[in-house]
């Protein structure tokens, strides 16, 4: 059981750092459980790889607790209007909510209809392998095309509908290809549309609330909630492990992007690529 525990720090700490950079946590995942494979269930690993991710999603929550919240006086710049109940209505936040659920709406219906189909057919080396190397070609292109220019938009709320439901698609695309990372995919968009890098990173960290915590109760209720005393240990442990993890990378990437673009994330992506070829090919050939 120590050596479980273990290993799970080791997953929590992959999941900690690759969700909020741009190099795919689940190609980490799948590299790292070929090394420190659990000894569970195929049913609970697969589980335990996005359900995980929920205490990734917490630092977002954490950190960012002031924009996120729609209710208080305090602060509030933009009131719903002057009544008591009014002043606890923070108009711009809800605002942003909307923009978020419009931005949710492509992978959230995908999501639903081909899950298990996905996981069948999408989730192994090769399509990560492949996805890797494709974005972190995009990476290097696009900060390229974007070189010297000026972002169009510059803030949360300069962020339009359609805007929004651009940079969904663009997750859409990390929902249905593993490997391609949800947070690389929307930022690639982002960046296409000119959204500053700061303000795409920001966006897709928001847009990972409602998309992990739907995408984490879909994997719970198809598990059945039914743990062993040794499963939710692990469980709760790497849930625990990714969110003091992803406190600390978040803060790193913001600070980050204000003086520096994506073309690392771009170039790694492609050596991890291509590693993933490589070891998995030998692995195959081996058999």
């Amino acid at each position: 059981m120590i050596w479980e525990i273990i290993k799970t720090i080791i997953l929590g700490i992959v999941e900690g750092v690759t969700e909020w950079l741009p190099i795919s946590s689940t190609g980490h995942l799948i590299l790292v459980e070929e090394l420190l494979n659990l000894d569970k269930s195929e049913e609970f690993k697969e589980m335990f790889d996005v359900v995980i991710q929920l205490g990734a999603i917490m630092a977002v929550v954490v950190i960012f607790w002031k924009k996120l919240w729609p209710f208080g006086r305090k602060n509030n710049a933009h009131p719903l209007n002057k009544t008591p109940f009014g002043k606890m209505i923070k108009t711009d936040i809800f605002m942003m909510w909307f923009k978020v659920l419009v931005a949710c709406l492509p992978a959230a219906v995908i999501g639903l209809l081909l899950d298990d189909w996905i996981d069948e057919h999408l989730y192994n080396p090769w399509t990560v392998a492949v996805a890797l190397i494709v974005f972190g070609i995009a990476f290097i292109i696009i900060e390229n095309w974007n070189k010297g220019k000026k972002p169009k938009i510059n803030t949360i709320a300069e962020l339009g509908f359609n805007t929004a439901f651009i940079i969904g698609v663009f997750q859409l695309i990390a929902a249905i290809f593993p490997g391609t990372s949800r947070s690389g995919a929307t930022i690639v968009g982002a960046l296409l549309i000119g959204v500053s890098r700061t303000v795409a990173a920001e966006f897709t960290f928001y847009l990972a609330i409602p998309v992990m915590f739907g995408a984490s109760l879909l994997k719970l209720v198809k598990f059945g909630f039914n743990f062993t005393g040794s499963e939710l240990a692990v469980l709760i442990t790497g849930m625990v492990v990714a969110f003091l993890v992803s406190v600390v990378v978040i803060k790193f990437l913001m600070d980050y992007i204000k003086k520096h673009d994506f073309k690392v994330f771009g170039w790694y992506r492609i050596v991890l690529g291509i590693l993933v070829l490589i070891y998995f090919g030998a692995k195959a050939i081996i058999k």
